[in-house]
C-alpha cells in the first residue's frame, strides 16, 4: 500500500514537471538599448540598396550571422551581407566591444548602413586584427568600396 503511495506521487510530481517550460532566454545586449522591431535581414540590405545609393546613409535595425570578431580587442565584426559579401560593423564612438567568441552566432543591431572606398591602411589594419598573416596582408593593395554599419546597438540572438 505504502509503495503505491509512493508511486502515485512520484507518477504526479513528474506529471507536474513536465508542463513546466523554461522562460526564454532575454538577449545579452551591447551599447544603446533598443527595440528590436521592424528587423531586417542583413542579406537584403543589399537587395534594396546598392554601394551607390549608400554613399549617404540608411538608419535600420538589421539580423545577421557573425562572421568574424576583431581577436584584439572586440571592436569590430563582420557579418554575412549576401552575395558572397560582408559588412564591417564598428560600434558607435568605440563605447563597447563584442565577446571575441561569437562567430556564427546571430545578432541584431540598431545603428547606420552605409558604403564607403576604405583605404589600405585600414583594410591591412582590419587583417593584422583578424589574425592574418604578413603575407596575406602584403597581397593588399588597393582600396575596396565596402558595405559598413555604424551599430549604436547590438543584441545576441539567443
Amino acid at each position: 500500500m505504502r509503495a503505491l503511495l509512493y508511486s502515485s506521487l512520484f507518477l504526479l510530481l513528474i506529471a507536474g514537471c513536465a508542463g513546466e517550460t523554461e522562460p526564454a532566454a532575454e538577449p545579452q545586449s551591447f551599447g544603446e538599448a533598443f527595440t528590436a522591431s521592424d528587423v531586417q535581414p542583413a542579406e537584403s540590405l543589399l537587395a534594396t540598396y546598392n554601394h551607390d545609393a549608400l554613399s549617404d546613409s540608411v538608419s535600420t535595425t538589421l539580423r545577421g550571422t557573425v562572421n568574424a570578431v576583431c581577436q584584439a580587442k572586440g571592436c569590430w565584426m563582420t557579418i554575412d551581407a549576401g552575395n558572397g559579401e560582408e559588412m564591417t560593423v564598428t560600434f558607435k564612438d568605440y563605447g563597447f566591444f563584442m565577446p571575441k567568441d561569437i562567430d556564427g552566432q546571430e545578432v541584431v543591431m540598431h545603428g547606420v548602413a552605409y558604403s564607403q572606398l576604405t583605404p589600405v591602411d585600414e583594410l591591412r589594419h582590419y587583417g593584422e586584427d583578424a589574425g592574418q598573416s604578413e603575407a596575406e596582408i602584403a597581397l593588399i593593395t588597393e582600396p575596396r568600396r565596402e558595405l559598413h554599419f555604424l551599430a549604436d546597438g547590438v543584441q545576441l540572438v539567443p
